[in-house]
């Protein structure tokens, strides 16, 4: 599986500059030849302008379309990062995912929300998991500050999860975090990590750190990014995980009954 991460310069607020920058973006990687591209947290408006409600895409339709279009034109999964999905009187920090045909096959919303930022304040949190399938590769996809709950990663691996996507606003305060939090998840589950970041900065005008990766299942970056725009593409070569499972099975140790 070749990915390709798209790290977006997000301009708070403004839907259609980003989305020519998405545009313009999904058309150079697709010179890898990526099986799937993946876009950070909130690509569309930035993490997070005020008002929300006069930023708010309705049901995600804007994006979903957007997206759908983009997938079937390029015959590319797409992780659609996130997007601030207005349902009746509740707001979802929502990540679209679609197949090669366009399909939508899972959508996701974030699960834990950013209380410093008062992120759970504008937003509700998502009450269910996503898992599904890219050319029948097993995936899941969490988003941003849902990095800081392994239980979280753990579930989805234990569900079969081979890859994990990871669509993020993560501030250059925090880089560190970001790097040793990214590789944990991919050594104690085994799993390859696609972790996309954006760059620019957040509507407090705290910037953004970049620094994208994708890594394998031996928490070894493949790929990462630096600050700004960027795109970023490696190969997920998925028997990588037999072998590792094969020498160090940490599943099969594990102590279920203790935990």
């Amino acid at each position: 599986m070749r990915v390709s991460a798209l790290q977006l310069p997000i301009v708070i607020g403004d839907r259609e500059k980003n989305t020519e920058t998405l545009r313009r973006m999904t058309a150079e990687a697709m010179k890898a030849q990526p099986d799937v591209l993946v876009l950070p947290e909130l690509w569309d408006i930035g993490f997070f302008p005020r008002p929300l409600a006069d930023f708010t895409d309705a049901e995600g339709g804007a994006a979903r379309a957007l997206l759908s279009g983009l997938a079937a034109a390029y015959r590319v999964n797409i992780v659609g990062g996130s997007v601030a999905a207005s349902c009746g009187e509740s707001v979802h920090n929502r990540c679209f995912v679609f197949d090669r045909g366009g399909t939508l096959v899972a959508s996701y919303d974030k699960t834990h929300l950013f209380s410093p930022a008062k992120e759970d304040r504008h937003f509700a949190g998502g009450t269910s998991l996503a898992a599904f399938r890219l050319d029948d590769v097993p995936c899941a996809v969490i988003i941003c500050y849902d990095l800081r709950f392994p239980e979280l990663a753990r579930r989805l691996a234990l569900g079969g999860a081979a890859v994990l996507f990871i669509p993020s606003a993560w501030p250059t305060a925090r880089l560190a975090h970001w790097r040793v939090l990214t590789e944990a998840r991919a050594v104690e589950n085994q799993m390859f990590v696609a972790a996309v970041n954006g760059s620019g900065a957040f509507a407090n005008g705290m910037p953004l750190a970049g620094h994208s990766a994708l890594l394998d299942p031996w928490g070894e970056r493949l790929a990462e990014a630096e600050e700004g725009e960027a795109v970023l593409t490696a190969d997920f070569d998925l028997s990588v995980r037999e072998k590792i499972k094969t020498s160090i099975d940490v599943f099969h140790d594990r102590r279920e009954e203790l935990y």
